[in-house]
């Protein structure tokens, strides 16, 4: 089981938005993995990819290109056992380019908690990184640090 789980309240699927915005902040492939049924479904971008271990090796491939990520999850909207996030994640690659990208996210959970499809939707904005907003040490986002909202984002 992996509380909160559903019917979801606003309060509870707050929770679990920010429980996991943590999991992908410790980019930690096989952190985040845990938090996903083992058949998980995910649409990420053009991308499919089912069960645990193909979202360890998304993710690993992911972080060896995006560097120093950092992201703000932000609850929209929750219904039952859905949640509908927005979120905004900033990085650079190789090249020390900077992006922030936005978009957005549909879960479903089964009953323990656990998410059964992730559809995402993401878009790469490049950026100067005089304009990054998002400087806290890399892991957690601290508590008082503005979220998607305040930033105007």
């Amino acid at each position: 089981m992996r509380p909160p789980i559903p019917p979801f309240t606003a309060e509870t699927a707050a929770l679990k938005v920010r429980a996991a915005e943590d999991g992908w902040n410790s980019r930690d492939p096989e952190r985040v993995a845990g938090a996903y049924t083992p058949d998980c479904l995910w649409r990420n971008r053009a991308s499919f990819v089912r069960g645990r271990a193909e979202i360890v090796a998304f993710l690993t491939a992911k972080w060896t290109r995006e560097h120093d990520y950092r992201l703000i999850k932000e609850l929209w909207a929750t219904a039952g056992d859905r949640i509908a996030v927005r979120f905004a994640y900033e990085w650079h690659d190789d090249s020390g380019n900077w992006f922030r990208s936005y978009g957005n996210e549909n879960w479903e959970f089964d009953t323990d908690g656990l998410m059964k499809r992730r559809i995402a939707s993401i878009n790469d904005l490049p950026i100067a990184a005089v304009d990054r907003k998002f400087f806290w040490p890399l892991g957690r986002r601290p508590d008082d640090h503005p979220g998607l909202s305040d930033l105007d984002l």
